[in-house]
């Protein structure tokens, strides 16, 4: 009967303990759920393909990792919105030569949380090129300098701290042109729309 009794009463302060664990993280993920915050990562990134002047064949691109730094605000709890501004660097191999692009990009997420600090997202990404470099030669005549994608993701959020990886394609494609040592009749053309994973570490100020 003794033993029985100090089971019972180490069960309830078993119970009463992760009752408390549950209630002091749900505060904790409700007082920073919401706010102003940094970010930045890794983009594992490749563009859509490069047709040579020379060749009707189209040359499909190798990944590469490139890196990203930018700024967001998150409204919202369970469910929530979080733009995003983001400078955004990448790189993409064609054979020997290389593809090098600068931009802004601005996403506008709405998510949802599935699991404790775990949660889903998605939205549109709107891009402006700034810069974008074909194997040293200025790409000028870029179809679109603004286009819009599409990101949709997972994300791990413990306190102010968070974690998310995600995909980001391109809608629409927008190739630009340059003329290379070849000749000027028939340029070479590369498509600048994005694909590619990007994994992110945020903060929350």
């Amino acid at each position: 009967m003794k033993n029985l009794k100090k089971k019972l009463k180490a069960s309830k302060k078993t119970i009463l303990l992760a009752l408390f664990l549950v209630s002091i993280s749900s505060i904790t993920y409700a007082q920073t759920a919401t706010g102003f915050g940094i970010k930045g990562g890794l983009n594992y990134n490749a563009n859509g393909n490069y047709f040579d002047s020379a060749s009707a064949n189209a040359q499909h691109p190798d990944r590469n990792i490139g890196y990203h730094l930018g700024v967001f605000g998150k409204i919202g709890t369970q469910l929530y919105f979080k733009p995003e501004l983001v400078y955004t660097s990448t790189k993409s191999d064609y054979n020997s030569d290389g593809f090098k692009m600068q931009k802004l990009d601005a996403p506008l997420l709405v998510g949802l949380k599935v699991l404790g600090p775990v949660s889903v997202f998605a939205g549109p990404s709107f891009q402006y090129i700034l810069d974008s470099k074909f194997d040293g030669i200025t790409i000028n005549d870029v179809k679109n300098d603004f286009s819009v994608g599409l990101n949709f993701g997972i994300g791990l959020n413990l306190n102010k701290i968070g974690v998310d990886l995600r995909y980001e394609r391109g809608f629409n494609k927008n190739e630009g042109t340059f003329v290379n040592n070849i000749g000027l009749a028939n340029p070479s053309r590369i498509d600048t729309r994005p694909d590619q994973l990007i994994l992110s570490l945020s903060l929350i100020l």
